[in-house]
């Protein structure tokens, strides 16, 4: 097919006259049944150089992408143009993903989206050797290299597929930001006579500047003084979750129409805001990285970052998601030079240490675990466990077996930690030219590009550095005035209500997961032929769960009167609580009965309880004794039935869990009462939900926290 017959079947199925050149390269060395390497800038329309190709072969085109936005997105359009197309992720039932899998074996489906992580089913793993498969495609393939900015395990798995396909495969990776280690380490990958096609990284309509600020205050007045300006709609990316919901709310206290978004919204929120964004409700949407990956948006006129990225590869993706249609968009990284803590914590800690793997390989020499099990008997965090059995596997040190058991191997080689090593150094090099980037005199943007492995040599005209600009803001009397008052006036929710259907869930996995029974659940409830496999006695454990899911928790969601890093708050609690400075002071007191009554102004309480320590001796007491002499409440003790630690020294959800269930009691009839439950810190929330499904069972009508601060532990995540 010559390049003017596939544009005459373009324009028929897409409704689009002409490929751009690297398009037609690409499509032309597919059709030709080669394995192509593309890099091309977000925009570009890397979508269709596998779209087409996939209407054009016999077989099944397998689409590999980790971006479950852009799947939606793609699958819709294409099912609008009569392409049959089938997607396989974690948002589907098993059922449903089973379903995919027999329409792809019947060659009923011409196109099939697949996220890298359901490589692990086992019932994929036997299937895709049944299925007419013609076409390959890796979009997103920089997760396929451990050099790469957003590596994923999974990714490898694809390597597994490819190497069981036949050699006339045609295969295509995709991504917008790969530099030259990583496009090789790609190639290398993927193997065979891979041809690299690389387009011109440089987009000439962003305008990037870079604004030198003293504090986080500074940057919350730049941003509502540049929001009170501009027209058009953007996004502003913070470094944390908590960081996102102070930005919002300063925001919305000047009204300005902004809302947050982060990994810790539930599904259904987070749905609502994308959908709302993309009909440009909100002046800006403050957010984590979470938010931008996969959601086509093409009037973004403005990104702003509150916090420097990792690297420049980071960065270039993150604001290629602006003027995608052409059109000038402004670029803007508000920086102080204490903000380099949180990203040079991400790169230290993105390998667990040398002795958090041996605790690992010790637990698996006793026994074979499941991931679950794991966490438990290291006291390592979900994601340190996930990472380093992913890397255990790689390094041929465990396996994970039929019954989705992770098992040492015995006489495995020992584990090859200097790759992690020379892993990290590079991500500091990285870092290091981001901060760079924050001081050079050359063309941002031509700076970023040349990072990339771009050879273009032309000046965007339009930064700061073209312009010869040095921006440094500090802001007004009358900006240091409004965000006093707010910080004296913002106080965080404390989520721990549990939805019956969330409870519900939470109850079957916690099943399922305890008993390593080998059942997918994907956050859904167990289908019917899931349930039929249950032995009788597993059915009536079952059984009894749902029922205690179904009862009421009587846990409202609560208000800390700030974050524990927020203006001074931490620094007082600290100096109570560690350093022998006394009873918290009447600052905290005034602080935190403000919280409470702007947030419970509508909800009469009969009773104050408080959280008994472990090792803080009086505070709480003391402080809730003050609290309920104001209030003019009366207050009651809660009791330890049960030795328990410190939660602190905790590093994940099951042990923190096991650490104070059934550990608390009261003498006190709460029946029909309304209780408010005080304590100084709030973390994970485990004690207070722990508490409140003891008073609930007690027939308590309401509990809910207040507490004097609220952590950021989490918070880091997207």
């Amino acid at each position: 097919m010559n390049r003017e017959e596939a544009e005459l079947k373009l324009k028929q199925i897409f409704g689009f006259d002409h490929f751009f050149d690297d398009q037609w390269k690409t499509i032309d060395r597919i059709l030709q049944k080669k394995r192509v390497l593309l890099i091309e800038k977000t925009g570009f329309g890397k979508s269709l150089t596998f779209q087409f190709p996939a209407t054009q072969f016999d077989g099944l085109t397998i689409i590999f992408s980790p971006l479950i936005a852009l799947m939606r997105d793609q699958i819709k359009s294409l099912n609008e143009k009569g392409i049959k197309v089938g997607l396989i992720n974690s948002g589907e039932t098993d059922d449903e993903n089973n379903l995919t899998i027999q329409k792809a074996i019947n060659n009923e489906l011409k196109i099939l989206y697949i996220a890298p992580e359901r490589q692990e089913n086992s019932i994929w793993q036997e299937s895709v050797s049944k299925m007419n498969v013609s076409f390959v495609v890796v979009d997103e393939a920089h997760c396929i290299s451990s050099w790469g900015h957003d590596f994923r395990p999974a990714f490898r798995r694809i390597i597994n597929l490819m190497q069981i396909l036949p050699a006339n495969i045609p295969v295509l990776a995709t991504t917008a930001t790969a530099t030259i280690t990583v496009a090789q380490d790609i190639k290398n990958q993927i193997g065979g006579d891979i041809e690299l096609i690389r387009g011109d990284l440089l987009r000439e309509n962003l305008k990037l500047n870079v604004i030198h600020v003293n504090s986080e205050e500074e940057k919350m007045a730049w941003i509502s003084n540049y929001l009170e300006r501009i027209d058009g709609n953007g996004i502003v990316y913070t470094g944390t979750r908590s960081n996102a919901e102070i930005f919002s709310k300063w925001c919305e206290s000047e009204n300005l129409n902004t809302i947050y978004y982060h990994g810790g919204l539930d599904s259904n929120s987070r749905k609502s805001v994308e959908k709302e964004w993309m009909n440009n409700k909100f002046k800006a949407v403050i957010s984590t990285n979470a938010l931008g990956m996969g959601i086509d948006k093409s009037d973004i006129r403005f990104i702003i970052h509150t916090q420097i990225t990792q690297s420049p590869i980071h960065y270039y993706q993150e604001i290629g998601r602006a003027g995608r249609d052409g059109k000038t968009a402004e670029i803007f990284l508000l920086f102080n030079p204490n903000d380099t803590e949180l990203p040079l914590s991400f790169i230290n800690g993105a390998r667990p240490s040398f002795e958090k793997y041996g605790k690992v390989i010790n637990a698996l020499k006793q026994e074979s675990l499941g991931e679950k099990n794991v966490e438990k008997k290291t006291n390592l965090t979900k994601k340190q466990v996930t990472t380093i059995l992913a890397d255990l596997i790689d390094q041929k040190i465990i396996i994970k077996n039929k019954n989705k058991k992770y098992e040492y191997l015995y006489n495995a080689p020992q584990l090859d930690f200097s790759s992690f090593e020379v892993l990290r150094n590079h991500r500091l090099e990285e870092f290091n030219k981001m901060l760079e980037y924050i001081d050079t005199d050359q063309c941002k943007m031509l700076y970023l590009c040349n990072y990339l492995g771009d050879t273009n040599f032309d000046n965007c005209e339009i930064c700061d550095s073209c312009l010869h600009n040095k921006n440094q803001f500090s802001m007004s009397e009358n900006d240091n005035e409004k965000i006093k008052r707010f910080q004296e006036n913002y106080f965080p929710v404390l989520d721990v209500s549990i939805k019956k259907t969330k409870l519900k869930e939470k109850y079957i996995i916690k099943y399922v997961k305890d008993k390593e029974y080998d059942v997918s659940l994907n956050n859904q409830l167990l289908s019917d032929s899931e349930y039929v496999r249950l032995s009788l006695v597993d059915k009536k454990i079952f059984d009894e769960l749902m029922l205690e899911a179904y009862s009421e928790l009587r846990l409202i969601n609560g208000v800390a009167s700030s974050y524990y890093g927020f203006s001074n708050v931490g620094v007082i609690i600290h100096k109570c609580k560690y350093e022998n400075g006394g009873d918290y002071p009447i600052i905290l007191l005034q602080q935190t009965l403000r919280a409470f009554g702007k947030t419970f102004k509508e909800q009469k309480f009969d009773l104050i309880m408080f959280v008994p320590p472990t090792k803080s001796g009086k505070l709480v007491e003391n402080f809730a004794n003050k609290i309920a002499s104001t209030l003019k409440l009366p207050i009651a003790s809660l009791i330890k039935i049960k030795e328990t630690k410190e939660q602190k020294i905790f590093q994940n959800g099951a042990l923190k869990t096991e650490n104070i269930k059934d550990a608390f009691w009261t003498d006190t009839d709460v029946n029909g009462l309304s209780i408010l439950l005080i304590d100084d810190i709030f973390d994970s929330g485990a004690t207070m939900k722990e508490i409140g499904k003891m008073l609930t069972k007690k027939g308590a009508r309401v509990i809910a926290p207040l507490v004097i601060a609220k952590t950021v532990g989490g918070d880091i995540e997207n």
